[in-house]
């Protein structure tokens, strides 16, 4: 018995430290090499390696041109096996087909599509193009309904995707 709660406790401390090095090597890889508009939010890794900011900003020729966006990423410890939680926060949430005015984002990548093969870099470049292929800012169609039922968490959504734009 001794043995087996040993052998647990090392193959938890091993899924620990899998996740904590993959976290940072995709820390440093943001922080060294960016994706265009996107600037790492420094002081909200201080305290904490599971809840990352983003800022961003419309790409030029875009509508969202020079608009100023910030996302969230919070993991869990089954990353990267489970995706992240990513939304839009604070008061600017860009009007998007895809984009809930409480920040939700509706990208396939995000749940159904997630893949351990994908990163941070990913998942933000899929943001880029989404916002930049946008011909006309609205909202989705069910916002109000949406935005008044949905779970706090985006991940407990089951999304329907009704399109190939997302």
């Amino acid at each position: 018995m001794r043995a087996v709660l040993f052998l647990l406790s090392y193959l938890l401390n091993q899924v620990i430290f899998a996740f904590q090095k993959r976290l940072q090597k995709e820390l440093l890889a943001l922080q060294s090499d960016p994706p265009p508009g996107m600037t790492l939010n420094e002081r909200s890794v201080q305290n904490t390696i599971t809840e990352w900011f983003i800022d961003m900003e419309g790409a030029p020729g875009t509508l969202y041109e020079g608009e100023k966006f910030q996302l969230l990423f919070k993991f869990s410890g089954r990353y990267p096996f489970d995706s992240p939680q990513v939304m839009f926060t604070g008061e600017n949430i860009p009007i998007h087909p895809h984009v809930y005015s409480n920040g939700h984002i509706c990208l396939s990548i995000l749940t159904e599509d997630w893949s351990p093969a994908l990163s941070v870099q990913s998942v933000c470049l899929s943001i880029i193009s989404m916002l930049s292929s946008c011909k006309e800012k609205q909202r989705p169609p069910d916002n109000s309904f949406y935005v008044k039922t949905c779970n706090k968490n985006p991940k407990k959504t089951k999304w329907w995707y009704h399109d190939d734009t997302c």
